[in-house]
């Protein structure tokens, strides 16, 4: 594995979001001195927050799985991930509603989803999931450390015998072909395959790989920190400062001092040089190759993933026992297969939406003022890239029919309802984001592995770059694993098995 050579002692980590902290925490464990810069006023990146009329709106990610990830994080600097944070588990992980009035709850524990199945669909299918969760099972276990969580040179750094093994379990057909062996029914194949949304690929397209992100979501188990999503970065940056990390928050990057092939300092934009012996860039990848002056050459071009439309609700509380409000729910249309189509090829909004409803209330009630719920509505949606969609004319109105289809599905959260804050692809580029998506690039198989954007850089000896449009990819596992993959090719692997141990080098 390639690792930056020289003096590594001060580590400058631009970009407090999950992949910055997981950097700095790794690095701080391994005896560096380490200052992130951020241009925001908290950490979190991508995490984001608002506070809204009494809710705290989480601007971000809402689906949290993989809690040993973010204990190895807290593990790097010998810190325990309960004494810094409350991760709830919930429970269902998800209600499916299908447009024929069926419904699903997904559990974690098998014997519960195996009834579920059942109740649903009969006998058989609940023994195809459980054939299927044994697959899934074995193709995380395979796929983890040498493909997941796995630095590359180049793509020859697939030839190992996990590569192998990958292929022997069909990790690398098509992942709507792999589920079919274990299950028939329709609703099930979409419970199993609807995380294809979050790789930018329609599951007839995406490698079977990418189902290891249904292993998360159905076996791994979904959880929520209390107090909401920005309580994982805020706990990541306390453990963090304890260990030492200084953190310079309203300070944006703008230029890089080099000397030759290496940085030697960060500049901000209030006029401060921060010396730097090696750099560790989460910037969105066009501030990334402006501040490197160079783009890499790609014989494709990158092609982004879709986008979404995210809108916060307020409405009446209802109580956690009222069917069909739990804390997750993903509310399906009739058309699935014509919601890829429209979304990723033909660049418009879904003409028959499937939305996932998020109550994060249902979990922890402090949210909302009291008697209110906050709800968060997610319809993806074309990226500005392949996109034909005027958002400033449209917008408004789209969010209304998507609050429109929620409340139809599901009325009982349709009392008293208040759009507190919405944004869109056009929005999420005017927070910087490439193509207008905060889901960065898609999964493809050309963007995949060894041939997305390495996190090491041409001609740029210790610039290290992290985060989602690097490897391994988009969602908080990976953007964790992505700060502890920068480490990694600053001071070389530690010695440790799958968690974190403080290691001095």
């Amino acid at each position: 594995m390639r690792t930056v050579q020289g003096s590594c002692d001060h580590v400058v980590v631009v970009g407090a979001g999950l992949a910055g902290l997981s950097a700095a925490l790794q690095l701080a464990g391994r005896g560096r001195a380490v200052t992130v810069v951020e241009r925001g006023v908290h950490p979190g990146g991508r995490v984001g927050r608002m506070d809204v009329d009494g809710y705290r709106l989480d601007t971000g990610p809402t689906v949290l799985t993989m809690p040993d990830i973010i204990e190895d994080a807290f593990a790097a600097v010998g810190e325990s991930m309960a004494d810094r944070l409350d991760l709830m588990p919930v429970q269902p992980g998800y209600r499916a509603s299908f447009a024929d009035g069926s419904g699903l709850d997904v559990h974690s524990d098998p014997d519960a989803m195996a009834a579920e199945v059942e109740r649903l669909a009969g006998a058989g299918e609940a023994e195809g999931y459980l054939r299927l969760r044994d697959w899934l099972t074995r193709l995380y276990r395979v796929e983890f450390d040498g493909f997941i969580a796995a630095n590359f040179d180049s793509p020859l750094s697939l030839l190992t015998p996990q590569l192998a093994r990958l292929a022997a379990i069909g990790g690398f057909r098509r992942w709507d072909r792999m589920v079919r062996r274990f299950i028939s029914d329709e609703r099930l194949r979409r419970v199993f395959t609807f995380q294809a949304l979050y790789a930018g690929v329609p599951p007839r397209r995406a490698l079977a790989v990418y189902a290891v992100i249904a292993y998360m979501d159905t076996i791994s188990g979904v959880y929520f920190p209390r107090g909401g999503m920005r309580a994982l970065p805020d706990a990541l940056a306390a453990a963090a400062a304890d260990a030492g990390v200084e953190f310079r928050y309203g300070s944006a990057v703008s230029s890089l001092e080099r000397h030759s092939d290496r940085v030697t300092a960060v500049h901000t934009d209030a006029g401060e040089r921060v010396p730097a012996d090696a750099v560790v860039l989460t910037t969105e990848l066009p501030d990334t190759y402006r501040l490197l002056g160079r783009t890499p050459r790609r014989l494709l071009r990158l092609r982004a993933a879709p986008s979404a439309v995210v809108a916060h609700v307020g409405c009446r509380a209802v109580p956690n026992d009222t069917a069909g409000t739990g804390h997750h729910t993903v509310v399906f249309g009739r058309s699935w297969d014509q919601t890829f189509r429209d979304i990723i090829d033909d660049g418009r909004v879904m003409s028959d939406p499937s939305l996932l409803v998020t109550r994060p209330t249902a979990s922890d009630p402090s949210l909302a003022p009291a008697g209110r719920d906050l709800l968060y509505i997610l319809a993806p949606a074309p990226n500005t890239v392949v996109g034909d969609v005027d958002w400033v004319k449209q917008g408004d109105a789209y969010v209304g029919e998507m609050l429109d289809s929620v409340v139809n599905r599901l009325p009982q959260l349709g009392v008293d309802t208040e759009i507190l804050h919405a944004v869109d692809p056009a929005g999420w580029e005017r927070q910087g984001m490439a193509a207008g998506t905060p889901f960065a690039l898609a999964h493809t198989f050309a963007q995949t592995g060894p041939f997305r954007p390495a996190n090491v850089v041409r001609g740029i000896d210790n610039v290290v770059l992290a985060g989602s449009s690097t490897v391994p990819g988009v969602g908080v596992p990976t953007a964790l694993l992505s700060g502890r993959l920068a480490a990694d090719r600053i001071t070389g692997m530690p010695s440790r098995h799958r968690k974190s141990q403080v290691v001095q080098t």
